[in-house]
């Protein structure tokens, strides 16, 4: 029986991921690609989510209030791209200003309410955790945000294979390097910043259609899930995510597998208050892991060369 209850939540917890690897892939644009530590994350996974709910409630449709969702996102990464890189605020600080900032505004979005509902039999949601199981295949939760997922990377991929998205690129990679080369680079990291808080927003607002509500504590700690997802994505998927769009699908794979351990873990006993701090361990592990077996790997090969 209880393996079965365990069967019977994976769907959730796969779609969950699912949604929360739109999330990751943001995350990793600016962690990865720019190489800043941003922590606006917190504070957009609300945005989008509080945009989303309010805007069907007033009567528009699930396309318009995703896109002004997506919208919500780029302005919050502008705000913070303005402060790191025209105010020269450090990268965290900025994120962190825009986090606290966006507390304020997210409140004001759901009408000075912690939350709000939004009933999946009154109007037309894109997902639902309803939509797991028992609809029609074509309306499955699953498949939906895969295929969101395929798009969004293919859009992404052929992104950064423009100009545009190599000066990003190039500015993340060197700099300096950048900058000689004519690359305006406070513009490439303030669009990166703006990109990566979109696709926070956009998973953000399918995360509270899933639920069913939008909620002002949504995005607490959603930079450590981002980054775990991240990492195990890249120390499991390594070997075979060789160009950027495999990249993509093995941080989006990563998160899934994050909510699969969490759901297994879940389902043994742990106790729900102790999940932030799994988190936290988990993402501890896998940023040590690579590095402990590049020094084993190292130790090794010196002490093999000193045998002979």
């Amino acid at each position: 029986m209880e393996i079965l209850k365990l069967l019977n939540a994976m769907p959730g917890a796969c779609a969950q991921g699912l949604i929360w690897g739109i999330m990751a892939i943001g995350v990793y644009i600016t962690y990865k690609i720019l190489d800043i530590a941003d922590l606006t994350v917190d504070g957009t996974m609300c945005t989008g989510g509080a945009v989303c709910v309010m805007m069907m409630l007033s009567g528009h449709s699930v396309v318009v209030s995703l896109c002004v969702a997506f919208i919500a996102g780029l302005l919050a990464g502008l705000v913070t791209g303005i402060l790191h890189t025209i105010m020269g605020i450090p990268a965290i600080l900025a994120g962190i200003l825009t986090q606290l900032g966006l507390y304020s505004i997210n409140l004001r979005i759901l009408g000075g309410k912690a939350n709000q509902a939004i009933n999946v039999d009154k109007y037309n949601l894109l997902v639902s955790l309803r939509y797991i199981k028992g609809v029609p295949f074509y309306k499955n939760t699953i498949l939906i945000v895969i295929i969101i997922t395929i798009v969004l990377i293919a859009l992404l991929y052929t992104f950064f294979g423009t100009e545009i998205g190599c000066a990003l690129r190039a500015t993340g990679s060197n700099q300096r390097m950048a900058c000689a080369q004519g690359i305006n680079i406070t513009w490439s990291k303030i669009l990166g910043l703006m990109i990566s808080n979109g696709l926070v927003a956009f998973s953000s607002a399918l995360y509270a259609q899933y639920q069913g509500f939008a909620d002002v504590n949504a995005g607490r700690g959603a930079i450590v899930i981002g980054l775990a997802s991240v990492i195990i994505g890249e120390v499991i998927f390594s070997k075979v995510a060789k160009n950027f769009a495999l990249k993509l699908f093995a941080v989006a794979g990563g998160a899934i597998i994050y909510y699969l351990v969490l759901q297994i873990v879940l389902w043994m006993g742990l106790n729900s208050n102790d999940l932030k701090l799994l988190s936290a361990i988990v993402v501890a592990i896998f940023l040590a892991v690579p590095v402990l077996l590049d020094k084993w790997r190292v130790k090794h090969a010196y002490s093999e060369g000193g045998e002979d």
